[in-house]
């Protein structure tokens, strides 16, 4: 079992930054595969960023650059810095690891508020 707990959502100003963490528990040696996803009203979840285990990254192209996915193995967390924030960004953020046993975990979802 792997246990992941986001945090660091919030409101922020178009224009503006955040960084959201999900810290991860348990059977993490398992892990090889993190990602966060958001999901806006009526629409469906999207991938928004990914990180394996060997340091991989992969960034959905809408973004343009905007996001930075990060981890810090020490701490079992993966962060994701938003920069330069757009009301379009507004969505619940969910964070998902996978195991290479074949497991998928989410986490509960952090609330990102954009304001024009």
């Amino acid at each position: 079992q792997v246990q992941l707990v986001e945090s660091g959502g919030g409101l922020v100003q178009a224009g503006g930054s955040l960084r959201l963490s999900c810290a991860a528990s348990g059977s993490v040696f398992r892990v090889n595969f993190m990602g966060w996803y958001r999901q806006a009203p009526g629409k469906q979840r999207e991938l928004v960023a990914s990180i394996t285990s060997g340091g991989t990254t992969n960034y959905a192209d809408s973004l343009q650059g905007r996001f930075t996915i990060s981890g810090d193995n020490s701490k079992n967390t993966v962060y994701l810095q938003m920069n330069s924030a757009k009301p379009e960004d507004t969505a619940v953020y969910y964070c998902r690891a996978n195991t290479w046993t074949g497991y998928d975990y989410w986490g509960q979802g952090t609330q990102v508020t954009v304001s024009s």
